[in-house]
């Protein structure tokens, strides 16, 4: 079973950028397909971003495209968002998954992380 454990959110004003880092305990994380979440207080679990597990892909919800950037390094078991132009609206818990497909809704990944928070103030 993948464990996942995201780091790197925090809070930021309007304009600003972070990089959300998400590290997985096995090396069979590089069979997966990784994609990124966030969820915001009282709403649903909406798609961010994915990319297969051999760089395929990527894709982004319009809302971030231009904006953020979905990576993966399979030498250090790692996947990373990074951030930029971000807004009020970014505001959320971001999660990390892992699955066996490379699809836009939670229910394709088997294996999550626990979130990191991001705060965007204007």
């Amino acid at each position: 079973q993948v464990q996942l454990v995201e780091s790197g959110g925090g809070s930021v004003q309007a304009g600003g950028s972070l990089r959300l880092s998400c590290a997985a305990s096995e090396r069979t994380f590089r069979n997966y397909a990784m994609g990124w979440f966030r969820q915001a207080p009282g709403k649903e679990r909406q798609f961010v971003a994915a990319m297969t597990w051999n760089d395929g892909g990527p894709i982004y919800a319009d809302s971030v495209k231009g904006r953020f950037t979905i990576s993966r390094d399979n030498a250090k078991n790692t996947v990373y968002l990074q951030m930029n132009s971000l807004k009020p609206e970014d505001t959320a818990a971001y999660y990390c998954a892992a699955g066996n497909r490379f699809v836009v809704v939670p229910q394709g990944y088997a294996y999550w992380g626990q979130g990191t928070q991001v705060t965007v103030s204007s």
